[in-house]
């Protein structure tokens, strides 16, 4: 089976493999100036922004795998596990709308649960 070209997929998947690989600065590349993404902790808008929530995220990650990736002209949908720190898995989710091999939206879904318990268990709760 031949799956169809889809550029949105390539730049999510480019993207994903610079952030996941410890290259936030070639992951920002793929960033338009003016993203806007929504994840669990508020909408974000900027590149700055985008940076300042998602870059120590990558400091704290030791591993990810990849679980599935679909994407067409202009979305693509990412599942994946990480491995952070603080927990051995951390299930998350990206959708994002590309224009001109540039990541112009993302929506970021993830599974706050494994931080929250390892958070319980630092504090002694």
């Amino acid at each position: 089976m031949t799956a169809a070209p889809s550029p949105a997929l390539d730049t999510a998947l480019a993207y994903h493999r610079a952030w996941t690989g410890h290259d936030f600065d070639r992951a920002m590349t793929y960033i338009a100036d003016d993203i806007a993404c929504e994840a669990p902790a508020g909408r974000l808008q900027g590149a700055q922004a985008f940076r300042g929530f998602m870059e120590p995220f990558t400091h704290i990650l030791t591993d990810s795998h990849l679980i599935a990736a679909f994407g067409d002209e202009t979305t693509a949908l990412l599942m994946y596990d990480t491995k952070t720190l603080p927990v051995e898995s951390a299930p998350g989710a990206e959708c994002l709308t590309v224009k001109d091999g540039t990541i112009t939206h993302i929506r970021i879904v993830f599974d706050q649960a494994p931080f929250i318990a390892a958070q319980n268990a630092s504090n002694g709760s």
